[in-house]
Formats: C-alpha cells, structure tokens, sequence
C-alpha cells in the first residue's frame, strides 16, 4: 500500500529533512504519526501525494513507484488519496452538502449517484440536519466531520490526516478519531499525524516517530 526504502530527502546541498526512511505500511492499517515540528512529517505526507520527489531511496504508493511516475499520471494517484488539514479548508461560499459534494463534481460523477453517496456519507458522520448550512455557522467539530465527509466521499484507499483534531477538545477529539476508525474497519487505509498522545493512548495502533528526519520508532502501542 504504502512503501518507503531508504527514501532522503534534501533541500540544498546537505540540508536533509528526511534520512534513511524505511517503512512498509499495508492497506486497512492504521498508524499515527509523531514527532516534533520540523521533523519531517510534513515532508513524508507531501512524498507520499507525490507534491514531491525524493532525492534517493525509493517510495511505492498503490503499487506505483513515485520515481517513474509520469506528470499525467498523478492526478489518478491523488484522486485514490483523501487528505483531512487541521484548519478544514472549507469553501465558505458552499454549503455542508456542497461542499461534500464537490470532489465528485470534479470527477464528473452523475448526480442521482451523488446524491446517493452524499446523503449516506452525512448520515454516516452525523451531519444530515446540517447540510444545508454553510460553514461559518458550524462548530469546530462539525467543520471538521464535513471535512472528513469531503475527503472519504470520493472512495480513496488513503486517509492523510495531518493533525485533524489540533483545533479541537478532547472529547470532539474522540468523536474525530472514532470516526476515522470505523472507517479503517472498511479496509481504507489512514496515516494520522498528532501531537496528541492522549489520542494514541486510548487505542491499540501502530505509531510511527520521526524526529530530525529519521524514523525513531516503528512500533504497536
């Protein structure tokens, strides 16, 4: 699903943001993670989405070897990648619906399948008495489950989540993760960076920690 050996990463002559990287991670897995800021996580999300190229070493995503990628080929990877940010990125002007809505306009896909998907992915994250709401009127929490409705609304075989619950409390937090678990059940893959080990203590996972660029733990908690 999603593998990396000996990938580096650096900018400029000898700035290494990531060393000696090697981790294999299988579909339906769920793995967190961690590290200080500046450690590289970042730089591995934007590898694994191809918004980037390694400098050596080699990264396999979906069976595809990022390397020989051609430039017209990575608009299909992404469309199998979903990514949920910590400040939503909702467009303001739309509403819950729409907003959910919109990766599958851009995939063209026919509208009573829309609607059909749409109706069932905000049913399933608690949202059918909200869509026709806009954003500005919606808690931190329910932001953030539109935001999660968005990236799993077009069938991806990848969650990045990148500290999806940095703006939220600790019980929402919960609401957050349980969600994405329940999702992992389905065999949709999720990397989930957190600073929030309160989070990675309340579940038995996997939990990967990069610190100045290198893989310092790979282990089950």
């Amino acid at each position: 699903m999603i593998e990396f050996k000996h990938v580096y990463k650096t900018y400029g002559a000898d700035r290494h943001t990531l060393r000696d990287i090697s981790f294999n991670i299988n579909k339906g897995e769920f793995v967190f993670l961690t590290g200080p800021s500046g450690a590289g996580k970042t730089t591995l999300f934007k590898l694994i989405s191809a918004y980037e190229k390694i400098s050596s070493g080699e990264v396999f995503v979906l069976g595809h070897s990022l390397a020989k990628l051609k430039k017209g080929q990575i608009p299909f990877l992404r469309r199998k990648i979903g990514f949920v940010l910590q400040n939503y990125k909702l467009l303001k002007n739309k509403t819950v619906y729409e907003n959910v809505e919109l990766p599958l306009v851009i995939l063209d896909v026919a509208q009573k399948e829309r609607e059909q998907r749409v109706t069932e992915m905000l049913r399933q994250v608690g949202l059918e008495t909200v869509k026709d709401q806009y954003p500005d009127y919606l808690s931190g929490g329910e932001q953030q489950r539109v935001a999660i409705a968005r990236a799993l609304i077009h069938e991806p075989e990848i969650i990045i989540a990148d500290e999806p619950t940095g703006n939220l409390d600790p019980e929402l937090s919960k609401t957050i993760l349980n969600l994405f678990f329940e999702f992992s059940k389905k065999g949709v893959t999720f990397l989930v960076a957190t600073h929030d080990y309160r989070l990675i203590d309340k579940q038995k996972c996997r939990l990967l920690k990069v610190d100045n660029g290198q893989l310092v733990e790979d282990a089950v908690v």
